[in-house]
């Protein structure tokens, strides 16, 4: 298995593609303008506590204010108080908690106006970007992600990530950490810390105190509110997050980023630090592998799989609905439970794939198609587990309702990905209507013809729109070249004036359209 990292950057924004044998499966952007990322650190101001809501808001710059409930407060919300009062007045010069007395743990259950009161100075962090009309989400249980292990101030506690099955490497992780942990701080020790020596640990240990150093050191003069600790940037976020062995290439389009990514490999990996590439090419980067095509057909509301079928993507206001179609091949199975089964896994393996690329978050719930077999249910439920082991997002999967329906929960802590697919109409310029771009239209031409040439037609001719016929005629090599190379068959190309865009239609040797 192939793991690619392509980054496009341009004078503001940097985008991140991530391929699994050449197909996207994460796309991800860094806006320039983005102020509150998921992990910033605010010293903010409380604005009001809304005694009905047991929640208080919270102004920490954004247009709207943050949202903080009261189970999101963290049970050390006293200690960090006094600690963010002691050391913004100057009075406190030790950060490292060693000698800081902490005060009472709040009452799980307590009431937010028996804890917070308007006004007050309080270190918070982004848990959710702001999506819609809401502010941001915050939460004052503040934790400084790393590497190998999580930070966390005001804690005592030790954790190891529920993914490390070996109770022996559960076992030896705590020992380790146990011993290195300075007072007043708890570690979450992640995934990627499993079979690693605890030198390595400590140098992630000691980077992160460093920045919580260092984001104390700016609370004495800093403005309310304002950011004191930002996210690392993304690049190297998303490779903290998700880079592991079986990475084959990281691909950069700016030499600056491509340094920084270098350097960052170089410290995390060194034995990886060879895969890193700065790419130069008069070919954009996403051009050269593929992304752009990927990103067209994999963004609509219709998204096409293998052998025929499709899935169709509709979004509301509180859920998602994905709907899983068999296509034309139901009409040509001898047996419709298999054939359910092999649309409902095709599906279940995009359908994974499309909540990572849309950073689809909430509540989904898919239509599959219908099965009589609990066997086959099951197995699909499996299957679709499987798939999803990799996503990062905090999720929760049901198994099939009787309906065949399966409903997901998937934690959304950012916006979700919405890029334009369509374009506008040349056969309607003055209404400013749109249609699907050319790449889609290719992609259902494409499914159209592998089905005939199965059907041994000797003799095919597409008749098409004269832009769509220029755009699979044209450069080199041309998708008509490809088709011929592919399938060793000519297809006449034919461009008609009176076609309307999207219309396309075939022609057997004797000019009789194929329907």
């Amino acid at each position: 298995m192939d793991k690619e990292l392509i980054i496009r950057s341009s004078s503001d924004d940097v985008d991140f593609a991530l391929l699994k044998d050449g197909k996207l499966i994460e796309l991800q952007k860094d806006e320039g303008s983005n102020n509150f990322s998921v992990g910033d650190v605010f010293i903010a101001k409380i604005r009001k506590a809304v005694p009905g809501l047991n929640a208080a808001f919270v102004n920490v710059g954004y247009d709207k204010d943050a949202f903080l409930h009261y189970h999101d407060l963290g049970p050390k919300l006293p200690s960090l108080l006094k600690f963010t009062k002691s050391v913004s007045t100057g009075k406190l010069k030790d950060f490292s908690l060693k000698n800081f007395p902490f005060e009472k743990d709040i009452d799980k259950d307590g009431k937010i106006v028996d804890v917070l009161k308007s006004n007050q100075s309080l270190l918070v962090q982004i848990v959710k970007e702001p999506i819609s009309t809401k502010g941001p989400r915050i939460s004052s249980e503040l934790s400084i992600a790393g590497r190998y292990i999580v930070l966390v101030p005001f804690s005592n506690r030790i954790s190891i990530s529920q993914k490390i099955e070996s109770k022996d490497e559960k076992d030896r992780l705590k020992r380790l950490v146990k011993s290195i942990t300075p007072p007043g701080f708890g570690i979450i020790v992640r995934t990627v810390a499993e079979g690693k020596k605890v030198a390595e640990l400590d140098k992630d240990l000691q980077n992160l105190l460093s920045r919580w150093t260092a984001m104390c050191k700016k609370l004495h003069k800093a403005h309310h509110p304002s950011k004191v600790l930002g996210e690392m940037n993304k690049a190297s976020s998303i490779l903290r997050d998700i880079f592991n062995d079986t990475f084959t290439g990281i691909t950069v389009d700016d030499e600056e980023l491509y340094y920084q990514i270098k350097d960052y490999v170089q410290e995390i990996a060194p034995n990886k630090e060879s895969i890193v590439k700065l790419y130069q090419s008069n070919v954009p980067i996403f051009e050269k592998f593929g992304i752009e095509r990927q990103i067209k057909t994999s963004f609509g509301k219709t998204v096409s799989m293998a052998k025929g079928a499709y899935l169709v993507i509709e979004h509301t206001e509180a859920l998602h609905v994905i709907d899983v179609n068999s296509g034309n091949r139901s009409n040509k199975a001898n047996n419709q439970e298999d054939t359910a089964l092999e649309v409902n896994l095709i599906a279940a393996t995009e359908m994974a794939r499309q909540l990572r690329l849309r950073d689809m978050g909430g509540i989904i719930v898919v239509d599959f198609i219908d099965m009589t077999n609990a066997e086959n249910r099951q197995k699909l439920f499996n299957h679709l587990r499987d798939e999803m082991k990799d996503d990062r997002a905090k999720h929760k999967i049901l198994p099939p309702s009787k309906f065949g329906l399966i409903q997901i929960t998937r934690q959304r802590v950012r916006p979700e990905m919405n890029i334009k697919t369509r374009e506008e109409n040349p056969d309607d310029i003055l209404n400013g209507s749109e249609v699907e771009a050319p790449i889609g239209i290719v992609q259902k031409v494409n499914h159209d013809l592998e089905l005939l040439i199965k059907k041994d037609y000797k003799k095919l001719t597409l008749n098409t729109h004269p832009f769509i016929a220029a755009f699979l005629t044209k450069g080199f090599p041309s998708i008509r070249s490809k088709w011929f190379l592919e399938h060793k068959k000519w297809v006449k190309v034919l461009p008609r004036d009176a076609y309307t865009y999207l219309e396309y239609h075939f022609f057997d040797k004797d000019g009789n359209q194929i329907k």
